[in-house]
């Protein structure tokens, strides 16, 4: 009786601190910019999971910043019969000063966030004179260098509001350039010279493929203005134009004469394994991820790291994954390469550093991405001790002994009936051998047989090869190597040309291949690098989808579609 009013206390005790302790809740504040000018505004969102109704202290925000407009959304799931809701709020922010300045942790009940900082900078735009609809366009730098990032940035200013409101794309000319959009549109209010506008917002990266210079037209905004209840008609606003000089690429650096033109803002290098790999037993594999990041430029063009040959292990690789993010300074290009290793022997392997020499387009000179080396114990196999082989003890000849010694002989029991019994085991064993090896013939024949080595290293095998014919300018044999890599990545519908597969895979891959198919079988005689052919094929990328290479011709849609 005891023991269970004991239990009834132990449960009555821990439902009440169930009572009495607030449901964990976690809470996130986050900026939907991480730069800013002074007379623009920002949106703090603060997101908190938890079952209980309280509101976020938002008087902290008060002493650097001017608050706006608050919006709330409550949301309510239901995931295996349990209920979980979350609440999200969204406040307008200005600041009052320049300067790094930090969003405070902001307080929901019991729990806080962690505080956010953002970069508050001088004021660049001016309106012109009066204006109450204006555009500005800027570049982040007027000088750079072939593939190398060039942030393009359009600001639509409206203190009125417009009907049948329109963007024309700004016509770029001069050195072949690839755009890509950099983020997505954003709407926020600027107070300019006590004016309040509405700023539509769109960032463009720009990455030049040849030297020379590179105009950009003014871009323009095209819209019926509202005004005192009445409609003007179809007015024109125009940015400014822009040029920018497209240097050459520079000589690599002499420490790595062979290095891949990288030009970027930063880059990075991580690894990550599949698990730890202190000791790893020999024939058993681990999985190596080596990601290279690159602020400034695409994921298509950071080169990829060719496994190194590591001395008692054997290295596979995989196929690539490629992704971008967009950051304050632009698209940052993320490749992660992905390699099966396999200890073949016992004792320590050392595993190299890895380097990637990239150009710092700010600073103007080469640097180097390092991944530092380290050593990997691989375990030898254990093999079973063979159990001691078993001796007979001699058998001494006791009838003779006791004849010998005047005792009574033991009867001898005549041998004859186990000497048969033993030929016909002896017989059967050896039926039983011959029959297991009949029977094993057939399993033997396609053991005989090794199975064929996956598709990436048949791939590998022609890639390889075909690298080996571009640097000995055998035109011939980088062909055939291409169109069987074809084949293999595309068996349904393989290539059947060199400008077939130069159609589905990536520039400059594919404009280098057309330069060999246009040597091969045109008329003019043109000549084709094959040694940018085989630095090309240090990787090949295939175009992910025909919608996917039309999104490319068009570069620059348009900013609002009509009638918003």
């Amino acid at each position: 009786m005891v023991v269970q009013n004991r239990l009834v206390q132990w449960l009555l005790t821990g439902i009440a601190l169930l009572l009495v302790v607030p449901a964990q809740a976690g809470v996130t504040a986050r900026v939907d910019r991480p730069s800013v000018d002074l007379n623009e505004s920002f949106l703090l969102e603060i997101v908190i999971d938890t079952n209980i109704d309280m509101e976020p202290d938002l008087t902290v925000l008060d002493q650097d910043f001017y608050r706006g407009q608050v919006s709330h959304l409550s949301n309510t799931s239901i995931i295996n019969g349990q209920i979980r809701r979350s609440r999200t709020w969204q406040v307008a922010l200005m600041a009052k000063q320049t300067g790094t300045l930090t969003i405070p942790a902001i307080t929901v009940g019991n729990e806080q966030s962690t505080p956010v900082t953002i970069v508050i900078n001088e004021p660049r735009a001016a309106p012109p004179g009066e204006a109450d609809v204006f555009v500005t366009s800027e570049v982040d730098q007027d000088e750079t260098y072939v593939q190398a990032q060039v942030l393009y940035r359009i600001k639509v200013y409206r203190a009125v509001q417009t009907r049948q409101p329109a963007l024309r794309d700004p016509v770029i000319t001069g050195a072949e350039t690839l755009v890509e959009l950099a983020g997505d549109e954003r709407t926020y209010e600027a107070i300019l010279n006590g004016k309040a506008y509405n700023v539509h917002e769109r960032v463009v990266a720009l990455y030049p493929q040849e030297s020379g210079e590179i105009s950009i037209s003014p871009a323009r905004f095209e819209a019926r203005v509202l005004r005192d209840g009445r409609i003007t008609g179809r007015k024109v606003f125009d940015s400014k134009p822009h040029t920018i000089t497209v240097n050459p690429i520079p000589a690599p650096p002499a420490d790595h004469p062979n290095a891949v033109w990288l030009p970027a803002r930063d880059v990075a290098l991580s690894e990550d394994w599949s698990r730890e790999p202190r000791n790893i037993d020999a024939g058993e594999p681990v999985t190596r991820h080596v990601t290279v990041s690159a602020l400034g430029q695409l994921e298509t063009q950071i080169p990829a790291i060719d496994p190194p040959a590591i001395d008692g292990m054997n290295v596979y690789a995989d196929k690539p994954d490629l992704s971008r993010r967009i950051e304050a300074d632009g698209i940052r290009g993320v490749r992660k390469d992905q390699y099966a290793m396999i200890g073949i022997r016992g004792g320590p392997v050392e595993i190299p550093e890895l380097v990637v020499p990239w150009f710092d387009i700010d600073a103007d000179e080469w640097r180097v991405a390092r991944l530092p080396g380290r050593t990997i114990d691989i375990i030898a196999p254990t093999e079973p001790a063979l159990p001691p082989a078993e001796v007979d003890a001699p058998v001494e000849d006791e009838p003779a002994t006791a004849a010998a010694e005047g005792q009574d002989a033991a009867p001898v029991v005549d041998g004859g009936f186990w000497k048969l019994a033993a030929e016909i085991l002896g017989v059967l064993w050896l039926l039983t051998l011959v029959v297991w090896w009949w029977s094993s013939r057939d399993r033997q024949r396609q053991q005989r047989e090794p199975p064929p080595p996956p598709i990436y290293q048949q791939q590998a095998r022609f890639v390889k090869a075909a690298r080996k014919a571009a640097a000995s300018n055998d035109a011939a044999g980088v062909k055939t190597a291409i169109l069987e890599w074809g084949r293999l990545q595309w068996p349904g519908d393989a290539p059947r040309s060199i400008g077939a597969f130069a159609s589905r895979v990536e520039p400059p891959l594919a404009d280098l291949l057309r330069d060999l198919s246009a040597a091969s079988y045109g008329s003019n005689g043109k000549d084709w690098d094959s040694a940018a052919l085989a630095q090309a094929l240090r990787k090949i990328v295939p175009l992910k989808d025909e919608r996917a290479a039309a999104e490319a011709m068009n570069p620059l849609p348009p900013l609002m579609p009509p009638g918003t």
